[in-house]
């Protein structure tokens, strides 16, 4: 008797509770860079746990995800920022959370350099890191 009481409750909830988006989980996370001594902006992409160097800066994705194409999207970075110096020695200035429809909400705080997460990608033009050329593709020496 209970239970068919609860029943319109428990429904009531299911139907109050929003619904959760599941998120896609992509290999490749695009960036844009800014150098601000010279106003050059260059575009990267970096594969997931690849490590690139912007000026004095490695960016180092950990994770990016998106949303499927019928939700509103929002694409987000996890990333760990490194400053290298010029001793060699690098200083993580930055480890958090990157939105592409946020720009501004990042804690880089960089002299020179500002950087920001465009995109996350399932291919790129830009090999993976693990792949190296094969014996075959290196041009042969001519006797």
């Amino acid at each position: 008797m209970k239970l068919v009481r609860l029943a319109p409750v428990l429904l009531a909830l299911t139907l109050a509770t929003p619904a959760l988006a599941e998120t896609i989980s992509n290999p490749i996370a695009a960036f844009s860079g800014l150098d601000k001594i010279t106003g050059r902006i260059t575009e990267f992409d970096v594969y997931i746990d690849e490590t690139v160097q912007f000026g004095a800066l490695q960016i180092t994705p950990r994770v990016c995800y998106t949303r499927p194409p019928t939700e509103t999207q929002r694409t987000s970075v996890f990333v760990e920022v490194d400053q290298v110096s010029l001793k060699g020695g690098t200083q993580r200035i930055f480890t958090g959370w990157m939105f592409a429809d946020s720009p501004a909400l990042n804690a880089i705080d960089h002299p020179v350099y500002d950087i920001w997460l465009v995109d996350c990608k399932q291919s790129s033009d830009t090999p993976p890191p693990d792949a190296t050329p094969s014996a075959s593709s290196e041009p042969s020496q001519a006797e």
